[in-house]
């Protein structure tokens, strides 16, 4: 069964009471350092160079803007230890504070590999995009939103599951099918993608950034719940994260 949302949903007795300081979800379980670490076999720089020979698709994306396949890694290398770790771990807060029988609805592996790998596309976004301290241009945005479906590109042959590779492709689309790269109308944000496009927004917000001081979770939750108004996520997925901002489980790391 599917988990699309077709219309605007009613939320209204889910947002009381929005009282976190805490924004993070710290596991310190040898589960989680094995999986991570098995990961970190495509985020080298001989791997991702591999992933990238070859790929036509991959040099067709970057040739108005990186001709010459520049890899960030010691961007990349900072990203893997903050967001992409931070976002993996918010996505397993989230699917703990589901209710249960949404709980058996998550494919756990597929949507933690995904969360962790979900911005491996950023290495070869210029630098100076990257690392902008100001709010990017139309045209700069343009090369940004690149990043997941180069992410894809360099993965889809790496033996990670399909449904891995879609997360990582879709992770900036919505319920609404508004958000990057294009889907045609029958894609389904399922339950799993709903999970990581959360962890990621909420990640992101709670984080400071070269261009940006960190929101409070009070402010993410904020923002993110217009998602939920506006139908483009879940109230379900919305309540989750609520629950797990405000968990002894999150912790402030900022």
């Amino acid at each position: 069964m599917g988990f699309e949302i077709s219309r605007s949903l009613s939320v209204g007795g889910i947002t009381p009471n929005i009282h976190t300081n805490r924004n993070r979800y710290i596991s310190f379980g040898q589960s989680d350092t094995f999986e991570v670490t098995s990961l970190d076999r495509f985020t080298t720089e001989t791997a991702i160079q591999k992933m990238i020979e070859g790929n036509n698709k991959i040099k067709n994306i970057v040739k108005n803007f990186n001709p010459d396949m520049t890899l960030n890694m010691k961007e990349l290398k900072e990203l893997l230890q903050t967001h992409a770790t931070d976002t993996k771990n918010i996505t397993k807060g989230i699917t703990e504070h589901l209710p249960f029988s949404l709980q058996n609805k998550v494919d756990t592996k597929s949507l933690e590999d995904a969360a962790y790998l979900h911005d491996l596309g950023k290495v070869l976004i210029p630098s100076e995009i990257l690392n902008k301290p100001a709010r990017l241009n139309d045209t700069e945005t343009k090369i940004m939103h690149t990043h997941s479906e180069l992410s894809y590109e360099m993965l889809k042959n790496s033996g990670l599951s399909e449904k891995t590779l879609n997360l990582i492709r879709n992770h900036h689309q919505n319920a609404k099918r508004t958000g990057y790269p294009w889907v045609n109308k029958n894609f389904n944000a399922d339950l799993n993608l709903q999970i990581l496009s959360t962890a990621d927004k909420y990640s992101a917000l709670t984080e400071k950034r070269i261009y940006k001081e960190p929101l409070t979770s009070e402010q993410a939750l904020t923002i993110i719940y217009q998602d939920v108004k506006d139908g483009k996520l879940h109230p379900f997925v919305f309540k989750a994260l609520v629950n797990y901002a405000n968990s002894p489980k999150a912790v402030n790391v900022a």
